[in-house]
C-alpha cells in the first residue's frame, strides 16, 4: 500500500485551512509521490531547511512520512534547465516579500515551494493543490503583497510571474504592445 502523502501532511498540519499551508503539502505532497522521501523534496532547500519547513508548518510529520534519520539524497539539477528559472522567480519573490508576513526563513520556504511549483505544467494554483485561484491570490497577497498588487488585470499567476521575469531583464515575449490587442489574451487572462 503506498503513502498518501498529501492527507499524511495534513494530519499534522498546523493550520488545515490555511493557503500556506495548503499550498506547502501541494509541493511537498508532489515531490515525495514523484522520487520518495529520501530525495529533497524542494529545489533549494538542504536538509535542515526541509525539516525546519516540516517543523513549522506539519510537527511531527516526519516521523509519520518515515523521512530519513540522516541526510537527503540530493540530485542536482542541470544548468540551462528549468532551474535557473527557478532562481530567478525565488530572486523576484524574496524581492517583493512582506517583512511583516513572516520571519526570514519562512519567507525563504515560501519562495522556494512557489518557484518549484511554477515551473510545472498546470495552472500555479492546481500545482500548489489548491482548491481554487483564488486561494493563490490570498496566497501571494499576504506574503508578496507588492508583487501581487502589481498584476492589476488578472493575469494567470505563472504568466505574469514569467512577464515579471521578462520585464526585469528588459526583454518582451509578448506579441502585441498591449495584451489586449494580442491575440492570445485568453490564454493570459481566460478562466483557469
Amino acid at each position: 500500500m503506498t503513502m498518501d502523502f498529501h492527507a499524511t501532511l495534513m494530519r499534522h498540519a498546523i493550520n488545515p485551512n490555511d493557503c500556506t499551508v495548503l499550498a506547502l503539502a501541494g509541493v511537498l505532497s508532489a515531490a515525495f509521490e514523484e522520487a520518495g522521501v529520501r530525495i529533497l523534496p524542494i529545489c533549494g532547500l538542504n536538509a535542515d531547511e526541509t525539516r525546519w519547513l516540516l517543523a513549522r508548518w506539519f510537527p511531527g510529520a516526519d516521523g509519520a512520512l518515515s523521512l530519513p534519520q540522516g541526510a537527503f539524497a540530493v540530485t542536482t539539477p542541470q544548468r540551462g534547465s528549468r532551474y535557473d528559472e527557478v532562481e530567478d522567480l525565488i530572486t523576484l519573490f524574496k524581492a517583493h516579500a512582506d517583512p511583516r508576513a513572516g520571519t526570514t526563513s519562512e519567507v525563504h520556504c515560501i519562495s522556494h515551494a512557489l518557484a518549484c511549483a511554477s515551473v510545472r505544467d498546470k495552472h500555479l494554483w492546481q500545482d500548489l493543490r489548491l482548491r481554487s485561484r483564488h486561494e493563490l491570490s490570498a496566497l501571494l497577497g499576504y506574503w508578496f503583497p507588492r508583487l501581487a498588487e502589481k498584476n492589476v488585470h488578472g493575469m494567470k499567476w505563472k504568466k505574469f510571474l514569467h512577464k515579471q521575469l521578462c520585464e526585469r531583464e528588459a526583454l518582451s515575449i509578448c506579441k502585441a504592445p498591449y495584451c489586449g490587442d494580442c491575440a492570445d489574451f485568453a490564454d493570459c487572462f481566460g478562466p483557469e
